[in-house]
């Protein structure tokens, strides 16, 4: 029995797959913020899993991303080259809000007085121009040691050429602060850029005693319930680890519950037979969409927690996505001069929205699908969770519709048309943004309240095509079911292309793959990447090449993937300029079994269960929708809109002239009206 368990900001969704039989089971229940342990126990219990048979158990967490989010993490010292202690407060010099004169930078999480510089200094070459000063270094051990802090991060300039001194200050840190909690640099992130390089360890440093914390409460928790299984962490790169590479490098599990969703997505689009999809995944607190092309997601080397402008750089590979906070809990709100605003702050799952009946007093999102008659009161979560009506429709006319002068329904329906519009420019940001036109993908929608808004959605950017999967509100879970094991590696090599030395080139990769325990694994396989960019130029593209490219030496084609990258992203390339690389990049993956789905028996009459007033398009004219239940449509059933499709979970909303047809594996495939 293989098991994976999601926390979102306020459903726990959790997926289990026994392999004797092929089946699977699904449970959801209410997050549990100030236990995220708890609402895991309570969701393996609603489950009926028998935790005895779960061979293994994979969890995805936001413990490490909340932690820096809200700022709760350990007190924490910086130890740096001498000369260079104000790196990480400076950043970088430019100014992203050029005409925002309440722009702030980032705030460290580092105060100046828990900075110490020591004697040491390496050269970009990798030797040592100046030996560590063990003095020095025991004097800035003495004095972290006085302040009390709980981590330690130490971050040597050029430490990523040659670690020499980072590793012999780690062992001398460790001896004089025995219970901090210590992170080298040269293990988090061996590339050049000192300000990215220094954050990354520093936020790996403050996040670090907490989830390990987390994760010996988890093991204790289920140990204590009858787990004897494996455990399995989710990273933000999509591949997952073990608790204790999750404990070392926290900072690896940042994004770790959405990509479940977007790798899910990758496998239902290959398995349907659309290599270009787009991932739309709309929980309880934020939408995330994100680009997957010719089968495989799209990565970036990194991210901004917190935004680009002040945020703090995390450069760990992550799967490339964008977030926007419109969830199903998205509050609505009238600013200062009156005009109507959705999220993104969220009413979670404590108290939650109105209609949940947990004190919530502010409309959201939630409540406008169900004022609009796109959800059922008497049938949400398979009837598991009764709404209130009464209350969220008298919410919304309370703090919105009044305030606007319009009918309930009217404001309803502008706050999910916001909430479109928010979640249709995510869309934009990963496809057309990216140098994709939207058009030529399908759009997978997932998440308890992806399939009340995809068509729309979709509709808004002419996308032609929807695909609703099996679970979709389950469906991030079901990504990590038949997630890979994965170790992203990163090692500056600064060289011209036309005259690099291929053969160090290729002792360097096999350096790295062999860091990697899947190094010697029979069916593991690299996917290796170049970061290029042309001679005088600040930032580079990730081009991937081959193993058999680089031991052929054959520039040739580097050179040309690299030109046609940069000529799909920025339109226009420069074929005689010369080209450098600065960085490699190696995936070592170990491939996992794929899930079969169940095959559905032919059923191609769609019958609806009843029929209800739902508002659509005209908040002021509801419309008589047939309802159908998704469980008893069968292979080749088509179904038109204006209608809706209900299952444990989510809802389906079709539009007037929408046509849905049920594939043989059981996905809903929508050709959107108006879209083409």
């Amino acid at each position: 029995m293989l098991v994976a368990i999601d926390i979102g900001g306020t459903f726990t969704d959790l997926m289990a797959f026994d392999e004797a039989t092929g089946r699977f089971a699904q449970a959801k229940s209410l997050s549990t913020p100030t236990q995220l342990v708890k609402g895991i126990i309570d969701c393996l219990r609603m489950s009926g899993v028998d935790l005895a048979e779960i061979a293994e158990l994979i969890h995805g967490s936001t413990t490490a991303i909340n932690t820096l989010i809200e700022r709760k993490g350990a007190k924490t010292g910086l130890i740096v080259t001498r000369g260079t202690r104000d790196v990480y407060s400076i950043g970088r010099g430019n100014r992203p809000e050029s005409y925002n004169l309440f722009f702030h930078r980032h705030r460290p999480l580092v105060p100046r007085h828990l900075t110490r510089e020591i004697d040491e200094r390496m050269l970009a070459s990798g030797e040592v121009l100046e030996p560590l000063g063990r003095a020095s270094l025991e004097e800035a051990c003495r004095h972290l040691a006085e302040e009390k802090v709980e981590a330690v991060a130490v971050c040597f300039l050029h430490s990523y050429v040659n670690p020499e001194h980072e590793r012999a200050a780690g062992e001398i840190v460790r001896r004089a602060l025995p219970g901090a909690y210590v992170s080298l640099s040269h293990e988090i992130l061996r590339e050049y850029r000192e300000f990215e390089r220094t954050s990354t360890t520093v936020v790996n440093a403050y996040i670090g005693p907490k989830v390990a914390g987390y994760m010996r409460s988890l093991k204790a928790s289920l140990a204590e319930i009858g787990f004897r299984g494996e455990l399995a962490i989710m990273q933000s790169n999509g591949g997952v680890m073990t608790p204790e590479v999750a404990t070392e490098r926290p900072v690896a599990m940042m994004e770790s519950g959405p990509v479940g969703g977007i790798i899910a997505s990758a496998q239902t689009g290959r398995a349907l037979g659309f290599a270009n999809v787009i991932s739309f995944d709309m929980g309880g607190t934020t939408a995330k969409a994100s680009l997957i092309r010719e089968g495989e997601p799209a990565m970036a080397p990194g991210y901004y927690v917190g935004g680009y402008a002040s945020g703090h750089p995390v450069m760990v590979p992550v799967i490339d996505l964008v977030e926007v906070g419109a969830g199903g809990g998205s509050i609505a709100w009238i600013d200062e001069i009156g005009a109507l605003k959705v999220g993104p702050q969220s009413a979670g799952a404590d108290p939650g929205p109105i209609c949940y009946r947990g004190g919530g007093t502010e409309p959201t999102i939630t409540d406008a699908n169900l004022v609009l008659g796109r959800l059922d009161p008497d049938d949400f979560l398979g009837g598991q969770m009764a709404l209130d009506a009464e209350s969220a429709a008298r919410g919304i006319l309370e703090k919105i519709a009044n305030p606007l002068r319009v009918s309930t329904a009217a404001a309803a329906q502008a706050i999910v048309n916001i909430a479109v519009a928010k979640m249709s420019l995510a869309v934009r940001e990963v496809s057309v943004a990216k140098g994709y036109d939207p058009r030529d993908f399908a759009l997978v929608a997932s998440g308890g309240a992806g399939p009340l808004h995809v068509t729309a959605i979709a509709r808004e950017l002419h996308i032609p095509k929807v695909i609703v999967p099996l679970y979709p509100a389950h469906f991030s879970a079901l990504g990590m079911l038949a997630a890979d094991e994965r170790h992203d590696f990163i090692r500056t090599f600064y060289a011209d292309l036309d005259g690099a030395d291929f053969r160090q080139l290729e002792r360097t990769v096999e350096e790295m793959a062999a860091q990697s325990t899947l190094a010697n694994r029979k069916g593991a396989a690299r996917r290796i990447h170049l970061d290029l960019r042309y001679v005088g130029q600040e930032f580079t593209l990730s081009v991937p090449v081959t193993q058999k490219q680089i031991e052929a030496q054959d520039r040739r084609a580097i050179r040309g993937a690299f030109d046609r990258l940069y000529e799909r992203r920025y339109a226009h390339h420069s074929p005689e300029e010369p080209v450098e690389i600065v960085n490699i990049r190696l995936a070592a993956i170990g491939k996992r079994a794929s899930l079969a789905l169940p095959r559905l028996s032919a059923k191609r009459r769609a019958r609806a269960h009843r029929r209800m007033k739902v508002h659509l398009d005209d908040p002021a004219r509801p419309v008589s929708c047939p309802v159908y239940r998704r469980e008893e449509l069968g292979a080749g059933a088509r179904i038109s809109g204006p209608a809706l499709v209900r299952e444990h979970g989510t809802t389906t909303v079709l539009f007037r002239g929408d046509a849905c047809s049920v594939a043989r594996t059981g996905e809903l495939l929508i050709s959107v009206r108006g879209a083409a």
